[in-house]
């Protein structure tokens, strides 16, 4: 198995957001800015390498009819190791993402990663899953955080970049309905582009 290989198909070709569609109620509400979407996408990356890292550890050790409630308090571990350091050391960045840094717990990607890729592989190539895994989450809240925030409020990094005089931002590019339209052509940017690059 080449690592190169996980790595690029769990960030491209099997991306969460773009090509899975899974995992999308972060993605939604909490790229209204690139912090949030930045954040977010180091802490589900984290816990996306470390719970892989120890399902896979442990695939030959946990039983198979209770495997899905032991991902669970695998991948709920790492999230309140998440919560804890943020909640200490970065408390705005706790405060802004909110309800939707415990919902990492639940987050269909990283279940999805522990059950579909972690349970069968060995350490190695699960961690690499992990991490293409995490990069191609981060990417598409990145992508969806720079475009919300640039064209919703007109400020990049909380900066104002253009005055709000002479822009008043897009209003609908703030709201989650706006984030829900603009995934959508996102999405289909993404898979045009994997289209090209595969031809």
């Amino acid at each position: 198995m080449k690592l190169s290989k996980v790595f690029t198909d769990a960030m491209l070709k099997n991306n969460p957001t773009f090509m899975q569609l899974i995992g999308l109620c972060s993605v939604l509400a909490i790229t209204n800015n690139v912090i949030n979407s930045v954040s977010m996408g180091i802490a589900v990356t984290f816990v996306l390498i470390m719970s892989n890292g120890v399902v896979s550890a442990l695939r030959n050790v946990i039983p198979d009819k209770i495997r899905i409630p032991c991902f669970i308090v695998v991948i709920a571990t790492f999230v309140t190791l998440v919560q804890m350091i943020l909640q200490a050391y970065a408390t705005p960045i706790y405060l802004a993402l909110g309800i939707f840094l415990p919902l990492i717990v639940v987050n269909c990607c990283i279940l999805g990663e522990a059950e579909g890729f972690a349970y069968k592989n060995k350490l190695i190539p699960s961690l690499v899953d992990g991490l293409g895994t995490g990069v191609g989450y981060t990417l598409a809240v990145l992508i969806m955080g720079v475009v919300r925030e640039f064209f919703g409020y007109g400020s990049l990094l909380n900066i104002q970049i253009i005055p709000k005089e002479i822009y008043p931002g897009i209003g609908i590019l703030a709201a989650p309905a706006g984030a829900f339209i603009l995934l959508g052509f996102v999405i289909a940017a993404f898979k045009n582009l994997l289209t090209r690059r595969a031809d």
